[in-house]
C-alpha cells in the first residue's frame, strides 16, 4: 500500500471513505450547493456504501465552521429505554448489557441531527440531496470488499434477523464483491425521512420501532423515543494547540478528551522529532490519562469533563507526565464501525461529520418493514456499575465515541477540518492527526497515512479492565518500539496498515487560496476537488 498524493482544488473539496460517497458530495458542490448540502448528500449515500457502519438508525455528530468564522455543532445521540435502570438488569441477572438485540439499542440520533444540520444552513431540499441515495437503494449498489467483510464479521447475527438477512445475505449466502444489493424498503424510508426527518420519532414509524424493541425485551416507553427529536445547534468546545484553535464536539462526544490531550502535549510533542519514542510516549500517556478520567469521573449528566480541563488540573497532569516513572501505570481501545466525511465549499464553510451504528451492523436488528438497522450504542457505551457516572439510568445518554473537529488560527481563519472513525481510537488518533499537521507540518495525505499507535483498553463497556498495551503499526521502527518498551509500554505489533480508522482531512492554504485533502489509504475512500 502506497501513500497517495494530496488532492488540490481552489473552489471546494470533499473527502470520505468510499468513492461513491465522495462523488455525490462533489456533485453537490459543483452544482452550487454548499458544504452542508454536500455533507447531507454524503451522509445518505454512506448508508448504502458502508451499511454496516452507519445508517438512519445511527448516531451522528458534526462541527460546522461558517464563512464569518463562527463555529457550531450538532450532537445526535439518544437515550436508552426509560425502564432500563440498574434494577431492570439486576432483576434479570444481566451483568453487562448485550451487544446484539433490542437491549443494546439507544434511540437513534442521526435523523434529528441531520434535520438540525439541514435547518442550520442547507440551501437545497433534503429530497433533492437524498435523491441519488434513493435511486441507488432502489436499484442496488455493488457490494464492496469492505461491506462484504462487515457482513462476514456479523453473518451469524445478521442471519437471525429475517429482514437483515434478506438484504445482506441474499439467498442465504455471503454476497460477492460487485453483487448488487437492492434495498427497496430502505429507499422508502429515506424518501419519508427526506420529507420530514422528525417523523422518525413520532407516528407510525416510531410505533413500529418501539413495538419491535419491546417485543425484543427492551423496556422502552415511547416517550424516550419522542424525546430523541430534540436536537438543537450547540456551541463547539475549544482549546489551543501549537498556536491554533481546536473546535470540538461537546458531550456526549469525547471531544473534551482531544482537548485534554492537546493541553498535555502542547509544546512537548512538537519539541521531539516526528514519531520518535518521546513523542509517542507523551501522546500515549496523555491518551491513557484521558481514558482514566473518562472512566472514573465523566458522564453525560455531570460536568466532570470541565474540571479536568481547568488550568490547575492540566498543570498537575503535565507535572505527573513530565516526571513519571518508566511505567504504563494505571492510566487508563477497541476499534469500532463508523464512517465520516469532511467538506469545504468556495465560501470557506467547512463541515466535519461522523455517524455510526457503534459496532458492525449495530444491534443486528431492523425496524420491521423499513430496512432501518438500529444501533447498539447502549450495549457499547453504558455501564452496569452501581453509582458510576456512566451507569444506566432513565434519560441519561451513554457516553459516545464519536467526535469531529475543525482547526482555525487565532483570528478564526480556517486551517484544517478532519476526523476519523475507530471507536475509542478516535480520541487518540485525532490527536495524532492534529499533531502531524500542527507540530510537524505534514500535508493531509502524509497525516492520514502516518503510522498509527493506539492505547488499549479505552473505556468501551466491553473492554474495561483488559490488560494495558500500546498497539503499534509495524511501520513504527523496531528501534522506536524498543525504546517504548524501555519506557514501560507493553507493545503489541500490528500489520503495517492495520491499526484501523479511516481518516479524512482537508487543509487550507489561505495565502494561495488552495485546498488540499486526502482520505485514509487504509480504506477505499477518496478526496475530490471541484
Amino acid at each position: 500500500m502506497n501513500q497517495r498524493p494530496v488532492t488540490l482544488s481552489v473552489d471546494g473539496m470533499v473527502s470520505s471513505s468510499h468513492p461513491a460517497t465522495s462523488t455525490v458530495g462533489a456533485r453537490v458542490l459543483t452544482d452550487g450547493g454548499n458544504a452542508i448540502d454536500a455533507t447531507l448528500a454524503m451522509a445518505s449515500m454512506g448508508w448504502l456504501t458502508l451499511p454496516g457502519r452507519c445508517g438512519i438508525g445511527a448516531d451522528a455528530f458534526a462541527v460546522v465552521r461558517e464563512p464569518d468564522g463562527s463555529v457550531w455543532t450538532v450532537s445526535g445521540s439518544g437515550f436508552g429505554p426509560d425502564g432500563g435502570d440498574m434494577g431492570f438488569f439486576a432483576d434479570r441477572g444481566i451483568r453487562s448489557i448485550p451487544l446484539d438485540g433490542a437491549l443494546a439499542v439507544t434511540v437513534p440520533g442521526a435523523p434529528a441531527a441531520l434535520g438540525a444540520l439541514h435547518a442550520g444552513g442547507a440551501s437545497r431540499p433534503l429530497i433533492d440531496l437524498w435523491a441519488p441515495a434513493i435511486r441507488v437503494a432502489e436499484r442496488g449498489l455493488p457490494c464492496s470488499a469492505s461491506t462484504r467483510a462487515d457482513i462476514r464479521e456479523a453473518e451469524r447475527a445478521i442471519s437471525a434477523d429475517a429482514e437483515l438477512g434478506a438484504a445482506y445475505l441474499p439467498g442465504g449466502r455471503l454476497p460477492q464483491v460487485g453483487q448488487l444489493l437492492p434495498l427497496r424498503e430502505l429507499a422508502e424510508s429515506i424518501r419519508a425521512l427526506a420529507r420530514d426527518p422528525l417523523s422518525f420519532y413520532s407516528g407510525s414509524f416510531a410505533e413500529r420501532a418501539v413495538d419491535a424493541l419491546c417485543a425484543g425485551g427492551a423496556p422502552f416507553s415511547g416517550d424516550e423515543w419522542a424525546a430523541g427529536a430534540q436536537v438543537q445547534p450547540e456551541a463547539a468546545i475549544s482549546g489551543h494547540y501549537a498556536g491554533a484553535v481546536i473546535h470540538q464536539t461537546p458531550l456526549p462526544a469525547p471531544g473534551w478528551m482531544v482537548l485534554q490531550q492537546a493541553a498535555l502535549c502542547d509544546g512537548v510533542v512538537g519539541a521531539s522529532p516526528w514519531l520518535t519514542a518521546p513523542a509517542i510516549d507523551r501522546m500515549a500517556c496523555a491518551a491513557r490519562l484521558a481514558f482514566e478520567d473518562r472512566f472514573a469521573t465523566c458522564g453525560t449528566s455531570n460536568d466532570a469533563w470541565k474540571k479536568v480541563l481547568e488550568p490547575a488540573a492540566i498543570k498537575a497532569a503535565r507535572n505527573t507526565l513530565d516526571g513519571r516513572v518508566a511505567s504504563t501505570g494505571t492510566f487508563g481501545v477497541s476499534d469500532g464501525d463508523t464512517t465520516s466525511t469532511v467538506a469545504v465549499d468556495s465560501e470557506g464553510r467547512a463541515v466535519s461529520f461522523i455517524h455510526s451504528l457503534a459496532f458492525t451492523f449495530g444491534s443486528k436488528m431492523t425496524v420491521p418493514g423499513t430496512g432501518v438497522v438500529l444501533n447498539n450504542r447502549f450495549g457499547r457505551g453504558a455501564y452496569l456499575i452501581p453509582g458510576h457516572p456512566n451507569s444506566v439510568a432513565p434519560r441519561r445518554k451513554p457516553l459516545n465515541t464519536l467526535n469531529a473537529w475543525v482547526i482555525t488560527d487565532m483570528s478564526g481563519n480556517l486551517l484544517h477540518v478532519g476526523n476519523t472513525p475507530g471507536g475509542d481510537g478516535q480520541a487518540q488518533w485525532n490527536m495524532q492527526l492534529i499533531s502531524h499537521l500542527l507540530d510537524h507540518g505534514l500535508d493531509p495525505a502524509e497525516a492520514v497515512a502516518a503510522p498509527r499507535f493506539t492505547v488499549f483498553p479505552g473505556s468501551d463497556a466491553n473492554v474495561v479492565g483488559s490488560p494495558a498495551e500500546l498497539r503499534c503499526e509495524s511501520r513504527i521502527p523496531e528501534r522506536v518500539r524498543g525504546e517504548l518498551r524501555t519506557l514501560g509500554h507493553d507493545i503489541a505489533v500490528q500489520g503495517a496498515w492495520e491499526a484501523g480508522g479511516s481518516a479524512q482531512i482537508i487543509s487550507v492554504d489561505n495565502a494561495r487560496g488552495v485546498l488540499s485533502g486526502a482520505a485514509d489509504p487504509r480504506q477505499e475512500g477518496i478526496a475530490l476537488g471541484v
